[in-house]
């Protein structure tokens, strides 16, 4: 990946974890590379915190053998699966909220003394 595009990120977990993508989705075989041709690239002028301490983020790990196209290919399916779903998850959970909230007395009961 290229770490100096502005649209470049990457979270570090607890865990030590490291994710590294394109804010854009332009990088389909993120986090190991980006398009040799990307049209979105731009060179990020300035970092935003300013400050730049001890901690570096790791490099990236090695890409797996075998991944190819297919594998791009999967993944961006895999990704449209739960793009779909997201909406009405989202929806029943809200759903589900409301409900209870009308079980419990509504939201205001919360702030009622006892």
């Amino acid at each position: 990946m290229r770490e100096d595009c502005k649209h470049f990120q990457s979270r570090t977990y607890d865990n030590g974890e490291v994710a590294r993508m394109c804010e854009l989705d332009l990088a389909p075989e993120a986090p190991w590379k980006c398009p040799d041709d990307c049209p979105a690239y731009e060179r990020r002028l300035a970092d935003v915190n300013w400050s730049h301490g001890s901690l570096v983020t790791p490099p990236p790990e090695d890409e797996p053998e075998g991944f190819d196209a297919s594998s791009i290919e999967l993944l961006d399916e895999a990704e449209a699966i739960v793009n779909a779903v997201a909406p009405n998850v989202i929806d029943e959970v809200s759903a589900q909220r409301e409900k209870e909230d009308r079980r419990s007395g509504g939201f205001w009961k919360r702030f009622r003394r006892r």
